[in-house]
């Protein structure tokens, strides 16, 4: 069975061109934790721990609540097909992070003012995209 991937290396994904906000903003809790909230929480306590694909199938694993013993048959089913990557993200596309990836495919969040966000966005060696839009232009 084919296996997709949402891992990049390198690269910072920059915030949303139509990002609403100019500091990152900590995503709002709700009743039920959104995938915001999940990405957040699992990036600012372990920065540079998680692949993109870990980290997203991660997140789908506890919002379907799925058992350890389901887990490794599950995320084979997750990604026989493409799935959306971080530049999906709401935390790039709203809330003012950028994600980036280090040279093994880990990520981190880097909040936009911060000035390891604008180290990233000169360095040449580090590949650029921006996270997708929220509205069409």
């Amino acid at each position: 069975m084919k296996q997709h991937t949402t891992n990049y290396t390198d690269t910072l994904i920059e915030i949303a061109e139509d990002c609403p906000v100019s500091q990152a903003q900590i995503p709002p809790e709700k009743k039920t934790k959104t995938l915001a909230n999940l990405q957040y929480e699992k990036l600012i306590k372990q920065p540079y721990q998680y692949s993109s694909d870990d980290l997203i199938f991660e997140c789908y694993a506890i919002k379907n609540d799925l058992s350890e013993s389901e887990k490794q048959s599950e995320r084979e089913k997750f990604f026989s097909k493409g799935q959306p990557c971080l530049r999906c993200s709401p935390l790039a596309k709203k809330y003012g992070f950028g994600f980036h990836h280090n040279s093994e495919g880990k990520v981190a969040l880097i909040p936009v003012e911060s000035e390891e966000y604008q180290i990233l966005l000169n360095d040449r060696s580090v590949a650029k995209t921006k996270a997708m839009r929220s509205k069409k232009k």
